[in-house]
């Protein structure tokens, strides 16, 4: 999966030519050795937020330019274009009481990762989207900076993941696509828990293992010792 940044967002989105340019420079000078999937044509822009509303105007005519691009280069069999949504665009939920209460048939949840993967499915299914394929851009757990981000907590999830999303929500029962949010801990981010999202310190140290709990899933290890994080062959 690649991004693009915002920097680029506006030139995509109003020359075609420059998205021409930006796949044959981001993607097909480096394929087919390194394997792309999606591009994410912006990443959590938010129409009501005064950092990223300027933004939203350009964020579906760049898809379009991006993908006529994929299309022309004959990668569309293999490349995905979409964007990474923010979660805020489907309703409120926090505090509770500002959110809106609705009977799911039945269906039971027992952690917040399913609850918003299966209000993000009613919301496509609503907006007459519901064959869309949903994609986990970033997920996990930081290791400090923040309260419960312990190293602990950080194995625990990134673990326990790896095996949840095998059989899906209880909404959608079936395997789930999803990608960890950083694989090194990035010092430049802000506020201080985002900094510590990585399997990896900026030295390269593996901070846990977690290939205990890849056993028997598919995932194709890249190494032979316990202490790495662990990738599918095509990322």
């Amino acid at each position: 999966m690649i991004g693009v940044p915002y920097s680029d967002l506006q030139n995509l989105a109003t020359n075609p030519g420059f998205a021409f340019d930006w796949v044959q420079r981001n993607v097909r000078n480096f394929y087919p050795q390194v394997k792309f999937r999606y591009i994410a044509v912006g990443n959590e822009i938010r129409p009501l937020n005064d950092a990223t509303s300027w933004m939203t105007q350009y964020v579906l005519p760049a898809m379009q330019n991006i993908q006529n691009a994929v299309y022309t280069y004959n990668l569309h069999d293999t490349i995905r274009v979409s964007t990474a949504i923010d979660m805020t665009l489907i309703g409120n939920s926090f505090p509770p009481s500002a959110g809106v209460v609705v009977w799911d048939n039945g269906l039971g949840y027992q952690n917040l990762f399913d609850a918003m993967m299966d209000a993000l499915y009613a919301a496509l299914e609503r907006a007459g989207g519901g064959s869309l394929k949903v994609v986990v851009s970033e997920t996990g757990w930081p290791s400090a900076g923040g309260v419960s981000t312990t190293f602990e907590n950080a194995q625990n999830y990134c673990s326990r993941l790896i095996q949840h999303i095998l059989t899906g929500t209880p909404k959608r029962p079936q395997k789930l696509e999803a990608y960890w949010s950083a694989t090194f801990d990035e010092n430049n981010k802000s506020p201080e828990y985002e900094k510590h999202f990585g399997l990896f310190f900026a030295d390269k140290r593996p901070k846990f293992s977690i290939r205990g709990s890849l056993e028997g899933s598919g995932v194709v290890y890249a190494g032979s010792s316990t202490s790495f994080t662990s990738l599918k062959s095509d990322i």
